[in-house]
């Protein structure tokens, strides 16, 4: 009976290892960089449209391969999402009502709060499950 054995040399299987280490880094790097631009743009379709500084404040930025952030520069951003006044997420927001002076409509308004308009939680959740599906794939 003849044995066959089977060598996979050091050079080799270093070289291998190699190419496999370099596309699976690519491929990383490809689903980040998916999973960012998805965040962005379902943000961005979510948001709610006044002047249009809210949905332009919404960038990516590549850190390194494996890394990237989106994030909102808006500084009114956090009331959109969260509500205010008796509509606060948590009800942790102002309980009476308050009046202030509105540029937009040139007159005083007397407001309670207003609701949340969720466009960022629904947008970071949904490139979660992007991002782990696809790790998942990758790595079976």
């Amino acid at each position: 009976m003849r044995i066959a054995r089977i060598t996979f040399s050091g050079h080799n299987l270093e070289r291998a290892f190699t190419s496999w280490s370099r596309d699976v880094e690519n491929e990383i790097e490809k689903i980040v960089l998916e999973t960012v631009r998805m965040i962005q743009a379902q943000a961005k379709l979510l948001a709610p449209v006044d002047d249009g500084s809210l949905k332009a404040s919404i960038e990516i930025r590549q850190i390194d391969k494996f890394s990237a952030t989106v994030t909102v520069g808006s500084e009114y951003a956090v009331y959109i999402e969260y509500g205010t006044g008796i509509y606060a997420v948590e009800g942790n927001g102002r309980q009476t009502p308050w009046t202030y002076w509105s540029n937009k409509l040139g007159r005083y308004v007397t407001t309670r709060g207003q609701k949340p308009q969720q466009f960022w939680v629904p947008a970071v959740e949904s490139g979660e499950r992007h991002f782990t599906s696809r790790m998942n794939r990758l790595f079976r």
